[in-house]
């Protein structure tokens, strides 16, 4: 493989930059599932939930173009992210004691499906990139790129878990965001995709903020009965 190639280089960068513009949200994820944790454990779970989930994401890109043309995957996918953004933003209100008792393999285990629920599009323009290489090169580049991105992810994680430490609400804009993506994606799958298109303007604005209110008040009401049900 010729390392000094500009194809090749440029084609690495491109999967680096493209992934860190599409792991925002994943790392929104992570932070949120780390939150609980002690500080030594979020760590750990920063760095063994965002190696996983790259390496779980290059399997994805090598069966990206297959696994988006199943029907229902998306829809499946939308309702788990739903359960996901729900689940986050209602643990936001934890003792320590509860704190205390965070598993960090749960903590990964979340990062894991909902990295694996929201990559199901962001591997496309990764796989996308990987093809401006030279011939035979693709693996190769999928693996560097996506490989030298883990840092980056794990930087923009662990930012964002001081910033929510300072100002809560990043929590629910976070389980908000996770929100409006379930509904963005519920709308594209194959089933329902072009009944959408054709009947209803602006489909993916309007289901994704649907989305965002329902994560947002089903996770503030379960907040506050169990906040009742505390006192």
């Amino acid at each position: 493989m010729d390392f000094s190639s500009s194809a090749f280089w440029f084609a690495l960068g491109s999967i680096i930059l493209t992934n860190i513009v599409l792991s925002g949200d994943n790392a929104v994820v992570i932070a949120l599932a780390s939150r609980s944790l002690p500080p030594k454990q979020q760590k750990l779970a920063i760095f063994w939930g965002s190696a996983a989930a790259i390496i779980m994401r290059i399997v994805l890109t090598v069966a990206a173009v297959k696994l988006l043309t199943l029907p229902w995957l998306k829809i499946v996918g939308a309702m788990l992210l739903i359960y996901i953004g729900v689940q986050l933003l209602n643990e936001g209100d934890e003792d320590e004691s509860h704190a205390a008792k965070a598993s960090i393999w749960a903590a990964i285990q979340t990062i894991l499906i909902a990295d694996l629920v929201m990559s199901l599009d962001n591997v496309m323009a990764v796989a996308a990139a990987a093809q401006n290489g030279p011939p035979g090169s693709q693996v190769t580049l999928l693996i560097l790129g996506l490989g030298i991105s883990i840092p980056l992810i794990i930087f923009g994680s662990t930012l964002l878990l001081k910033v929510m430490e300072r100002f809560p609400i990043i929590i629910t804009l976070g389980a908000a965001l996770l929100g409006y993506l379930a509904g963005e994606m519920f709308i594209s799958d194959p089933v329902d995709a072009a009944w959408f298109a054709d009947n209803v303007q602006h489909a993916g604005l309007i289901a994704g903020a649907l989305g965002a209110v329902i994560v947002v008040g089903l996770g503030t009401y379960l907040q506050r009965r169990q906040a009742r049900a505390a006192a």
